[in-house]
């Protein structure tokens, strides 16, 4: 039975001090409550944000001609180069298409060859007062729409032979190759994406800002430009946790504002060296300022109305007042910087704010001794208030 006691008092100690002085199962009487001394000093806060991560290119490769897939010559994952050849599409119907207009053009140009001749003779004669002008002008004509027909012969070659080389499916960059949908032997067109090519070197991590702090950035000294270049270096969280081995840096702004979330996008820039990173990835960006004669306080001691905040600030009589804050949008999630409200100097409450009132009467102690009358009560409580106590939290 007295194991039993000491585990559930071990196991319930932080739940029984969050309750504060009193309550849940703890009297501490004469109204006691722990109070501690604003003080001004130096910190590294830290703000995060959900960002998405991408190749700094990422390339959707889509076939310009239509045809069955012959060839696949990559594999997923796999490293490319600028112009390697990805895919082959059944080219026979364009081969035909190339030897067709490449006809085309011989014939065409064995006209103009005749035409040529045909100007050529008609000149000498007409020099020669044999023929007249009309005859000559004719001859002209003739060649000159014979070299016309040539040209569009011509054209028409050149764009079967283009056709002929989408057949052909090569990287526009290098690059990672992506997932491959398709099979040898699909049917593809314009309108399937048959992978991904992503330069991975670098990578581009976006993720977003209030449209709020965003203007508060903007207002600082060489507006949102310089708000880029003074941004400090950003650290990533990969989605298992760890910490990318490698800062960022803030590399542009978006310069609208998403109407649906009232956010403003940001660009991020992180090496990749090693190929960690991968297109399509998630993570959080955590961005980490540093400040100067600032006072923090817990969040746990603020209590938050209307999307106001305050605190229980200790004064005469040792009598507490209810005070309204102002705290830095920024914080890392367990503590606040205190903007205006509250002074070097000021104390506060920092347990059992729920049952407090405005102007109320306090017996203040200090946080030390606040813990060790948890102590000391859990020590004497039993099982069955333990358990009382944690269901009355």
């Amino acid at each position: 039975m007295k194991k039993l006691k000491l585990f559930l008092a071990a196991a319930t100690l932080t739940t029984l001090a969050s309750c504060g002085g009193g309550g849940g199962g703890m009297n501490f009487g004469d109204n006691e409550y722990p109070v501690e001394e604003a003080t001004s000093s130096a910190t590294e806060m830290q703000t995060t944000y959900p960002a998405v991560i991408n190749g700094i290119q990422d390339v959707e490769i889509r076939p310009k001609v239509s045809g069955f897939l012959t060839q696949i010559n990559v594999t997923e994952g796999q490293t490319v180069q600028a112009g390697q050849l990805l895919f082959v599409i059944d080219n026979e119907t364009y081969q035909a298409q190339v030897r067709q207009a490449q006809a085309s053009v011989n014939t065409a140009q064995s006209a103009v060859n005749t035409a040529k001749l045909t100007y050529e003779n008609s000149k000498q004669l007409f020099d020669s007062h044999v023929i007249g002008e009309y005859e000559l002008q004719t001859a002209e004509n003739s060649m000159k729409s014979a070299q016309a027909q040539l040209a569009q012969a011509q054209a028409v070659l050149a764009s079967a032979r283009e056709n002929l080389s989408f057949c052909y499916v090569k990287s526009p960059a290098k690059g990672v190759v992506g997932t491959l949908p398709l099979k040898k032997g699909a049917l593809v067109s314009a309108s399937n994406v048959l992978t991904h090519v992503s330069d991975i070197s670098q990578m581009e991590v976006y993720f977003s800002m209030t449209e709020k702090d965003m203007l508060t950035l903007a207002k600082g000294e060489g507006g949102l430009k310089g708000a880029v270049e003074q941004f400090p270096s950003l650290k990533l969280q990969l989605a298992d946790g760890s910490i990318y081995s490698y800062e960022g840096h803030v590399a542009a702004i978006s310069g609208v504002i998403d109407q649906a979330t009232g956010s403003v996008q940001l660009k991020a820039r992180f090496p990749n060296p090693e190929s960690l990173l991968k297109s399509g990835g998630s993570g959080t960006i955590i961005v980490p300022r540093q400040s100067e004669g600032v006072i923090i306080i817990p969040q746990r001691v603020v209590s938050e109305v209307q999307n106001k905040k305050f605190v229980y600030v200790l004064g005469e009589g040792n009598k507490v007042q209810y005070t309204e804050i102002t705290v830095d949008p920024q914080n890392d999630g367990n503590n606040y910087i205190v903007t205006s409200g509250l002074k070097t100097g000021d104390k506060y409450v920092t347990n059992g704010i729920t049952k407090l009132q405005d102007q109320m009467e306090i017996v203040p102690i200090t946080p030390q001794r606040y813990q060790e009358k948890i102590q000391e009560q859990a020590k004497a409580m039993t099982a069955g208030d333990i358990v009382d106590a944690m269901q009355k939290k």
